[in-house]
């Protein structure tokens, strides 16, 4: 009915402002991020350090590079966090709740790196971290999309954007290593 229409107009025109209207912070350093555990994860914490953010997910075929970011974030501890985010926007990847995911992560590849609590990456509930990740006029070095679980995208010491890395790029390749080691 025409009723029923405009009230799902005026819905979709609400929840989009509302997404538009989100303060996105300048830097990453502003974001105070609810984690797995139940804590905050301040990344003004990682000032001075590289951070490499990663989106997850428990049952998709990229899942096993959790193993190869344990290990990066292990090596290079003193100048590299990684914080991870689950997110369950390509093909119901992560169903679980955060308290499922944590046990996932823990009991399957040891993860000690910082997670965040699930997140949307994309889409209309975007969370503002991805937000300010995935356009230029925040992040002041590119416009791009998350393409599926385990993009990455590396922030300098500076807190500044300076690479992002396809799915299919593993953590432990040279590409990744380089950026980290620069």
């Amino acid at each position: 009915t025409m009723k029923r229409s405009l009230i799902a107009l005026f819905s979709f025109v609400v929840i989009h402002a509302q997404a538009q209207n989100t303060t996105i912070p300048a830097s990453i350093y502003d974001f105070k991020i609810p984690a797995l555990n139940g804590s905050t994860i301040d990344m003004a914490q990682y000032k001075g350090k590289k951070i490499l953010i990663v989106n997850t997910a428990s049952k998709c075929g990229f899942t096993p590079q959790y193993k190869a970011l344990q290990a990066i974030s292990e090596k290079y501890k003193d100048s590299l966090v990684v914080v991870g985010f689950p997110s369950n926007n390509f093909l119901r990847q992560e169903p679980d709740n955060d308290e499922k995911i944590a046990a996932f992560c823990q009991q399957n590849y040891g993860v000690t790196f910082p997670m965040a609590s699930k997140i949307d990456v994309k889409g209309r509930n975007t969370a503002p971290i991805y937000i300010w990740l995935t356009q230029k006029k925040y992040n002041n070095y590119a416009d791009s999309k998350v393409k599926w679980n385990f993009q990455k995208y590396l922030i300098n010491e500076e807190g500044k954007l300076v690479e992002i890395f396809p799915p299919t790029t593993l953590p432990d390749s040279k590409e990744v290593i380089d950026a980290i080691e620069k």
